[in-house]
């Protein structure tokens, strides 16, 4: 490798790092209120419009830009029905990572009986410093070499400490295998919602978005 194409190696890669604590700093809040240029507009597959609604929420996680769009979402559970078919072997909503029924049932004081519906994905935040994992006795929640906060099932004894300290209870018990998980990040939630609600967008995409916003 020549001494131009790892200087590239290397500004591509920091560019990419300082992209990624750009977005950690709105991580999983709404970006109502910002003017997002069209090209990461397009990225995101949504419209200011929509930003401007409060409808779209990012979260920055080790692989890249999980992106919901609420507009988008039909509340049709495809996303639980993929992600439990995938690393369960089943459909259940319940011990689904990403979770669209509970909000169907109450949120904020709307949903299924009141004058309106509110409904939309939600998922694990990766926080850098897990609240699940740091509550965890035996250890069992760890980050793999992506970054990705991981079960441990083989140390994992079910006793639910995880789910209480996360602010969002994100991590389940399986009631019948008695072993907590959390999502992973293996995209069998995107790949089963057909509206485009979720999605994921690599970093180095978002950075090549954003020098090309810088540009212009």
């Amino acid at each position: 490798m020549s001494e131009v194409q790892k200087q590239n190696k290397i500004d591509k890669a920091l560019n990419t790092e300082m992209t990624r604590r750009k977005f950690m700093k709105i991580s999983g809040k709404s970006l109502v209120g910002l003017t997002v240029s069209a090209s990461l507009l397009s990225l995101f597959g949504c419209s200011q419009e929509q930003v401007d609604n409060g409808d779209v929420v990012l979260w920055a996680t080790p692989t890249g830009l999980l992106v919901v769009n609420e507009a988008k979402c039909t509340g049709c559970q495809r996303c639980e029905i993929n992600c439990t078919i995938v690393n369960d072997g089943c459909v259940s909503s319940h011990i689904s990572r990403v979770k669209v029924t509970r909000n169907l049932m109450n949120h904020n004081g709307h949903g299924t009986y009141q004058d309106d519906w509110v409904y939309f994905p939600d998922t694990c935040r990766q926080c850098e410093d897990p609240p699940c994992g740091n509550a965890c006795p035996e250890e069992a929640i760890y980050a793999d070499d992506g970054g990705v906060k991981i079960v441990d099932q083989s140390k994992c004894v079910g006793c639910g400490a995880c789910v209480e300290a996360c602010p969002w209870h994100m991590p389940t018990v399986n009631p019948e295998t008695k072993k907590a998980s959390k999502c992973i990040l293996c995209g069998a939630c995107i790949q089963g919602c057909v509206t485009g609600a979720l999605s994921m967008v690599p970093w180095d995409a978002v950075t090549a978005a954003a020098q090309k916003t810088r540009k212009q």
